[in-house]
């Protein structure tokens, strides 16, 4: 089952980059839980539950509020049940016009061929410095 949570995994990037709503929702459980890192601008709805709450909450402001957002894994490890996507964001920020690459680190679990569960950790000053909630340097 390894292996089929990958390919879950690597389906879910590139829905997300080819804004494919339907195919990236469609992987997720219906009682999905979602929790974007603390400090991160949309954790003020942590925890996001269902994937019309992760589409409304994160992928429309993503969408709304940035020009060119993308999450861009650069490795994807294999835990069984449990997969860690390593990588960056990139955009720029609509509002201020500043550009951002920020780490992150994505926690997905899956149950039965959906995502269950969903953890992200990021750089959130980069993300801070961007949106101009904090000097940019």
């Amino acid at each position: 089952m390894s292996q089929e949570n990958v390919a879950l995994i690597r389906g879910i990037y590139d829905a997300f980059a080819s804004g494919d709503v339907p195919g990236l929702l469609g992987a997720m459980s219906p009682d999905i839980v979602w929790n974007e890192a603390e400090n991160f601008p949309y954790a003020d709805g942590n925890p996001y539950v269902g994937p019309m709450a992760v589409a409304q909450g994160v992928f429309a402001r993503c969408g709304g509020e940035w020009n060119g957002f993308a999450a861009v894994p650069e490795e994807i490890l294999d835990a069984g049940d449990t997969v860690v996507a390593l990588g960056h964001y990139l955009g720029t920020y609509k509002a201020t016009g500043r550009a951002m690459r920020a780490q992150m680190v994505h926690v997905w679990r899956i149950i039965d061929g959906k995502v269950t569960a969903f953890q992200q950790y990021a750089d959130t000053l980069q993300v801070a410095r961007a949106i101009g909630t904090v000097p940019a340097n």
